[in-house]
């Protein structure tokens, strides 16, 4: 069995495979471009600036409107009394089930903290006690303690990625704004070498695009679009994972979708970004019921409502099926008026603005695709397979969420590890890296239509519950979308009009044919990937990871290499020594 991260394609092209786009009309000279704005990006963005280098931000919408400004639970670390580094270790690795990098969640744990810290002097203001001053701190699923720091309520997200953008305007960062990220520049040698863009709409720039530099940073956020039903934004539709794969890296876990088992059922025909319902209210103590108001949780795991989120989830589910229900409901009436107004003011207008009072009657809840727990194999310092490429936040796979993330430690991730892929860059005595070289496009662009497609593939055939023939059924319509592109392309030279829409449903389907690719080869149920028919955990054959890269060689090929063991490949690719062959 070959190792992953051993057989990379050689030379500067990486796989060789381009969105097609018009070539740049304009370009930026910077040290480090860093894409997407939400609190990894930004907090990659001021520490690299800090330290001397010429920083340009570009991020697909406005500077605040990056993912990170819709969580509303909070950031987890061991900051109250009596908690340890220790016990969050111990409640990530249970909620990881086998699949962490015990080394990430440990560096996670030790220097989140004094990260959460440093976020405050940034700016950040989380909601104290007014008897003591102190943070106050709350529990969510899978967390045996209260560790969880929030602000404004149920608004953690909007205060932290307040806090970064004005530090990031007073630090005179540059930014560029509306900009879709398409493919990484790499020189002869194989090494980053800036990244090709296009503007959306009038500005400084308008068109395509490019930053040259030799580090690039990605931190583009998830791939929930991939779905019909999700708590992310539009913007999230894979393009950091997908630009990725073109540039010859590897990516890992992307099996492991986590569904957020409370978001507010609007319909079984409800499409795009759902209202989430925070863990945060069930971890004050709100509630699972059925129709007939009979709590279903309590029993089936020591935590009942506050279990880790893919048992809360499979919960749900199961009781859905049992009842041919399509949700749930989440009762919090207890809580009365006050409570809700001042701990919840975000999600009890969400739910008013659609019907529901969650003072007076319980919330409907189903799960809705939430959190991409693999993405692109980095190392404990953000470094990919791709020399001089770093990933951050939702789009890497750092091991430390193995199978299923552990509620609100995505911001503390992101937070984190941004922080040590500043620090390493800024270790790096490094002479400029080559001219990109341009590399003609070869892979075909979908229809703007295509998106809604896919999502209704993924959302029938490799949602919350997967059998092997509902995703033999998925990939199967995967691979017409894409060979009907490419046979059109090289049977008759075309392929659908570059733009936004187009790249984007390219971008979804990219990661799309990853995900099923996986979760076909995975014949177990752990984590949130769960096989109706393998419905056990097998550790023996499938405690392990799948590493999957596009092959330079085939077309539409994908290559699904298995580790040896779950123990989290290395990442041999020092920023300056060496070239992708290794």
């Amino acid at each position: 069995m070959s190792t992953p991260g051993r057989d990379l394609p050689s030379g500067g092209a990486g796989t060789g495979i381009r969105l097609h786009a018009p070539a740049p009309g304009w370009s930026v000279d910077a040290d480090v471009v860093v894409v997407g704005s939400g609190v990894a990006g930004l907090t990659a963005a001021l520490r690299c600036a800090a330290a001397g280098h010429r920083t340009v931000v570009v991020t697909k919408a406005r500077l605040d409107d990056g993912s990170t400004r819709w969580a509303q639970g909070g950031i987890a670390a061991a900051l109250g009394e009596g908690d340890t580094p220790e016990q969050h270790l111990d409640d990530t690795l249970v909620a990881g089930a086998g699949l962490c990098d015990e080394a990430a969640v440990r560096l996670l744990v030790t220097e989140g903290p004094d990260a959460v810290r440093r976020l405050m002097a940034t700016g950040a203001v989380f909601d104290t006690s007014a008897e003591t001053g102190e943070i106050e701190l709350t529990r969510e699923g899978g967390h045996h303690r209260r560790r969880i720091a929030h602000a404004g309520g149920d608004a953690t997200g909007a205060e932290i990625s307040r806090a970064l953008v004005e530090a990031v305007q007073a630090a005179g960062i540059r930014t560029v704004e509306n900009a879709l990220v398409l493919d990484l520049l790499q020189d002869a040698r194989g090494r980053t070498a800036g990244v090709t863009l296009h503007v959306m709409g009038e500005g400084q720039h308008d068109g395509v695009g490019a930053v040259h530099a030799p580090a690039v940073i990605l931190a583009t956020g998830g791939m929930g679009q991939v779905f019909s039903a999700t708590t992310n934004p539009s913007v999230s539709t894979g393009d950091g994972v997908a630009l990725a794969l073109r540039a010859g890296a590897e990516v890992s876990d992307l099996e492991f979708v986590q569904f957020h088992p409370t978001v507010l059922f609007l319909g079984p025909d409800a499409e795009g970004q759902q209202p989430l319902v925070s863990e945060a209210v069930r971890g004050e103590g709100a509630y699972l019921v059925d129709a007939d108001g009979v709590r279903f949780m309590t029993g089936q795991h020591e935590l009942a409502e506050l279990a880790p989120r893919d048992i809360v989830a499979k919960g749900i589910m199961r009781r859905m099926q049992e009842q041919g229900a399509q949700h749930m409901y989440l009762d919090a009436r207890h809580f009365g008026a006050e409570m809700w107004e001042q701990r919840f003011p975000t999600i009890l207008a969400a739910c008013r603005a659609h019907g529901i009072d969650p003072v007076t009657e319980p919330i409907p809840v189903a799960p809705a695709a939430h959190y991409a727990s693999g993405g692109v194999r980095t190392d404990l310092h953000g470094r990919t397979t791709v020399p001089g490429l770093y990933a951050c936040g939702e789009v890497a796979c750092t091991g430390v969420h193995g199978a299923n993330r552990l509620a609100s430690n995505s911001l503390l991730e992101g937070l984190v590890f941004a922080e040590r892929i500043a620090d390493d860059i800024a270790a790096q005595a490094r002479s400029g890296n080559g001219p990109g070289i341009p590399v003609p496009a070869t892979g075909p662009l979908q229809p703007a239509g295509a998106r809604y497609e896919i999502q209704r593939i993924m959302t029938d055939g490799a949602g919350v519950l997967r059998s092997a023939e509902s995703l033999r059924t998925a990939a199967e319509a995967l691979e017409g979308l894409y060979a009907t592109a490419l046979n059109e392309l090289e049977a008759h030279g075309k392929t659908a009009e570059p733009g936004v829409d187009t790249w984007e449903a390219t971008n979804l389907l990219c990661v799309a044919r990853v995900l099923v690719a996986a979760a076909q080869r995975r014949v177990e149920t752990r984590g949130c990937h769960w096989r109706e028919d393998h419905p056990d955990r097998d550790d023996a054959a499938w405690r392990r990871h799948l590493v999957v890269r596009l092959s330079a060689t085939e077309k539409r090929a994908l290559v699904v290499v298995p580790t040896d063991s779950a123990d989290f490949p290395s990442v041999h690719v020092p920023l300056s020594t060496q070239s992708l062959e290794q």
